[in-house]
């Protein structure tokens, strides 16, 4: 079968590149076409675009960025077109994707789509726009099934990624010495700062992250840098002064004992991994006076979200101040009732968010809607 897989930023690269390891076992004769990234292209098949030049995200940077935007839609039409594929699949990118679907449709292109859109938080209409043009959902949150359901849309729930990412992690349990050695980190406890994937996430938030994270002298600050963005992006902020790991992004957080991150799938990943975090986000004003307007849900974190209360604290927009920040990262640290009760409630979130295979299940459900199970 020929398969052509539309991702638009990291966490879609890695969940994407997972998935066609997957459909490979599934469907040996399986080939691809994609918009993705270095993951996804170690993959193999033919990489069209790369996510560093098409994951932005907010109100005013989609606006401002919109002809980009737009010739990218038009080349991507053409090349599905061209390249007929058997089946689309879309991963997550719902403001890309979701005209995708609707083109690849028009053509008679069965249209799948993987990691659901955050529809249940806002943009509750695009659920006509899904049920019309994407054959088969499959989402990755256990509270969307009953989402969905309310529409009358029938969705299938193959579990997390982030798990499948965990467990097949290079340098699993490379804890202590073995991987300060290898990193060159001095023995010093360490707090993880994950600024986010994109160069707007990373302008936005990493000052404020440094300037907190900074006044914890016993402690080393290491950044996880995304593989997409460039050193001198972090350096703009740190002098060089503050280490940036590539790539490292997991084991930073096992040998980690609290993190600041960045909203995101990366809060997912660190409570995945029993790491004590604060959650943050800041925006450019316009996109956060548009998102207050019309977001439906009481939190921004995955991990909040999923377990419906509040087990990190988050910190959105003005209130991610940097005392606001050092407060957290103090009790994160130090108040170790505090620490406790975080980590007890990882632990049920796992048990919530179930354990690896989801790239497996989803390829297999992929296949068995596409005639080869």
């Amino acid at each position: 079968m020929r398969y052509y897989i539309i991702a638009g930023e990291a966490s879609g690269d890695l969940h994407g590149a997972n998935l066609m390891k997957a459909l490979k076992v599934k469907d040996p004769s399986a080939s691809f076409r994609f918009w993705g990234g270095d993951l996804m292209r170690a993959e193999g098949g033919t990489l069209v675009r790369h996510i560093d030049s098409t994951s932005f995200m907010g109100f005013w940077e989609v606006l401002k960025n919109a002809p980009a935007i737009i010739s990218a839609i038009r080349m991507c039409r053409k090349d599905i077109e061209a390249y007929r594929p058997d089946a689309l699949v879309l991963i997550d990118y719902p403001g890309f994707n979701l005209r995708m679907a609707k083109y690849a449709s028009s053509l008679g292109i069965r249209v799948f789509y993987y990691i659901s859109p955050k529809v249940w938080a806002w943009h509750s209409s695009r659920v006509r726009s899904i049920r019309q043009y994407v054959d088969h959902m499959l989402t990755i949150l256990p509270f969307e099934k009953d989402f969905y359901r309310q529409y009358g849309y029938k969705v299938d729930y193959v579990g997390n990624p982030v798990a499948d990412a965990i467990e097949t992690m290079p340098r699993r349990g490379e804890i202590g010495g073995q991987f300060r050695k290898r990193t060159g980190l001095p023995g010093n406890p360490i707090i993880a700062l994950l600024p986010g994937s994109r160069v707007q996430e990373i302008d936005n938030c990493l000052p404020a992250m440094l300037s907190a994270a900074g006044r914890f002298d016993q402690h080393q600050v290491v950044i996880a840098g995304a593989p997409s963005v460039s050193l001198s992006v972090y350096e703009k902020y740190t002098g060089g002064k503050v280490p940036v790991l590539f790539n490292e992004t997991y084991t930073l957080l096992q040998n980690s004992d609290g993190a600041v991150v960045v909203s995101g799938t990366a809060t997912l990943e660190a409570a995945m991994l029993g790491v004590p975090m604060v959650v943050c986000y800041r925006g450019s004003f316009l996109s956060y006076q548009v998102a207050r307007k019309f977001v439906r849900v009481k939190f921004i974190s995955l991990v909040n979200l999923i377990m419906g209360r509040e087990v990190v604290k988050e910190l959105i927009q003005d209130a991610m101040s940097p005392d606001n920040l050092a407060d957290e990262i103090n009790r994160l640290l130090f108040d170790h009732d505090y620490r406790y009760k975080m980590v007890e409630e990882m632990n049920k979130l796992k048990q919530a968010v179930g354990g690896p295979g989801a790239s497996e299940r989803a390829a297999g459900k992929i296949a068995g809607y596409m005639g080869l199970e």
